[in-house]
């Protein structure tokens, strides 16, 4: 294996799941048209669904549903979107182009990688495997007693790669991975080909340090 740390010192380079890694909103939105099935509406497309795909339950049952939290009906039906995804969490998932290449590269390279979402651990597990990935730590919503964009995951896993966070760089397609990233002290890098979420304007109004159109765009950054 060849060592060829970054100039910026990086020896890990974390990943966001949801809208960086891998391509989950046809998955997510199946679950969500199944909640609009049952009453009657009818389906959503995917390019409807896949803005709000990186806030998970909450952003899908606002546009699937009209409900936010504190509503009344809300959690029973979070309960029913998160069962549904259970069922179907990787038929139409699938990695986003360039993603296998660039895990190759950085394992050239003698670069670790990982995996630190707010989605949870049980749906998380499984699809990795299904993916047929092989991060080098995974951290999810329920690793740690708080999400993003507090930074404790990130640190988690830094801990996890016996890393400082200096040497660790976060790649996310969300205003709240920049924010992780900067509050653990690492190199955050956007990704122009995600989900972006809502209300956050795009990725070059950020202030991450580097923001890449492509996966393999990735590898000038580090």
């Amino acid at each position: 294996m060849i060592d060829r740390t970054a100039r910026h010192g990086t020896r890990a380079v974390l990943f966001d799941f949801d809208g960086t890694l891998a391509d989950t909103a046809p998955d997510l939105g199946a679950a969500v048209n199944r909640l609009r099935a049952e009453r009657g509406l009818p389906a959503l497309s995917v390019g409807e669904v896949r803005p709000h795909a990186s806030s998970g339950a909450r952003g899908l049952l606002r546009v699937g549903l009209g409900l936010m939290p504190g509503d009344p009906a809300y959690e029973e039906m979070r309960e029913a979107f998160l069962a549904h995804y259970g069922t179907r969490l990787c038929v139409d998932t699938k990695l986003f182009p360039g993603i296998a290449e660039l895990l190759g590269q950085l394992g050239e390279r003698g670069l670790a990688w990982g995996i630190v979402t707010n989605k949870a651990t049980r749906f998380t597990v499984p699809l990795v495997s299904a993916l047929g990935i092989a991060p080098d730590c995974v951290v999810c919503g329920d690793t740690t007693p708080h999400s993003k964009p507090h930074p404790a995951p990130l640190l988690h896993a830094a801990k996890a790669l016996a890393l400082a966070p200096a040497r660790c760089c976060y790649v996310g397609d969300d205003l709240r991975d920049v924010q992780a990233a900067r509050a653990a002290g690492m190199r955050s890098v956007a990704v122009q080909y995600g989900y972006h979420g809502i209300d956050n304007g795009g990725p070059r109004s950020w202030n991450a340090d580097a923001v890449i159109a492509r996966p393999l765009d990735l590898i000038a950054q580090l």
